[in-house]
């Protein structure tokens, strides 16, 4: 049966740079680094992708609308953005499952987080169906019906996420370690037992809508981050930057979490520490002229912090990661 290649679902600045039986490898770059796609066809209208991202912008790679095209996006590391042609965004992370029609049209993604591992799978609900019926015909009750699961999953064109669900954390698990030489069919069986599953009636029950955030938050809250990380001396309050970016309180603490995954004080926390092993590893800066630079005044706080966030003081972290 005909199958949709892969320049049907993405634009054509994703660049094909090796084939091989069922497999290809595409591979993106832009000003913010560089992306690898590695596609199987394990089914008619059924493909399944591994998406390696290690860059903030990720626009080459947006899906191109497709009507009856069902997309499942799963997080193993990372965090991945999705504005859709309505002006609003949606987030997932690590372990969630994002569940969306292609109509719903995407117009740009990225990385909040410059990096992002998953796994996508799309499904052409109209040439899958009879495969699927057939598949459940061959068993004797594999009951898979796969326009329920569109339906009872984007209900007027909306995306559904589902919050790092335990069982089908276990189903990407398995996908994710899998040995090539079982790709054929172990991708197969798996995506079937997803389905199975995403099938029932409890998991469409218990599913979690998240809300979705506006353009206008979503931009003060990235220039929230970019000017916090300009100055890493600089401590700010929640109310300071509420203020300077008018944007209210709650809605900059929620937005911001929403897109980078984690509260303001935790994130810029977080970079500081991050920034710090840099400086550890490449500059002659002593600890305390590091601490000072990441807007501790107190070097023994600025140690107890980082030891919290490696497990091992800035002066062992040095002694093991510091450049011959």
């Amino acid at each position: 049966m005909e199958q949709h290649p892969l320049t049907d679902f993405f634009d054509q600045k994703v660049q094909k740079t090796m084939g091989k039986n069922n497999r290809t490898i595409y591979k993106m770059n832009n000003e913010t680094g560089e992306g690898i796609i590695t596609q199987y066809i394990i089914l008619p209208g059924i493909q399944f992708f591994y998406n390696d991202f290690h860059m903030s912008n990720g626009q080459n790679q947006n899906k191109l609308p497709h009507a009856d095209v069902l997309e499942l996006n799963h997080c193993r590391e990372g965090r991945f953005e999705c504005r859709f042609a309505n002006g609003t965004y949606q987030y997932i992370g690590s372990g969630d499952l994002a569940i969306n029609l292609l109509s719903n049209q995407t117009v740009s993604t990225s990385f909040p987080l410059s990096h992002y591992h998953g796994i996508s799978i799309t499904i052409d609900l109209q040439k899958a169906d009879s495969v699927i019926r057939k598949i459940g015909e061959m068993t004797g009750g594999l009951d898979i019906d796969l326009f329920s699961i569109a339906n009872g999953f984007c209900k007027n064109g909306t995306c559904a996420v589902i919050r790092n669900q335990n069982k089908i954390n276990h189903i990407f698990s398995e996908l994710y370690c899998t040995k090539p030489y079982m790709h054929a069919s172990y991708l197969k069986v798996k995506v079937l037992e997803l389905l199975l599953y995403l099938g029932t009636e409890k998991i469409q029950n218990t599913q979690v809508k998240v809300p979705y955030f506006a353009h206008t938050q979503v931009k003060k809250v990235k220039e929230i981050q970019k000017y916090m990380v300009s100055n890493l001396r600089q401590h700010y309050t929640l109310e300071q930057l509420s203020e300077q970016f008018d944007i209210p309180l709650t809605s900059m603490k929620a937005c911001f979490k929403g897109v980078f995954g984690c509260s303001i004080y935790a994130y810029i926390k977080s970079y500081r520490m991050q920034a710090a092993t840099v400086l550890l590893q490449n500059s002659d800066c002593s600890i305390t002229e590091i601490a000072m630079k990441m807007g501790y005044d107190n070097p023994s706080k600025f140690s107890e912090v980082f030891k919290k966030e490696y497990e091992m003081t800035p002066s062992e972290f040095r002694k093991k990661y510091i450049k011959a």
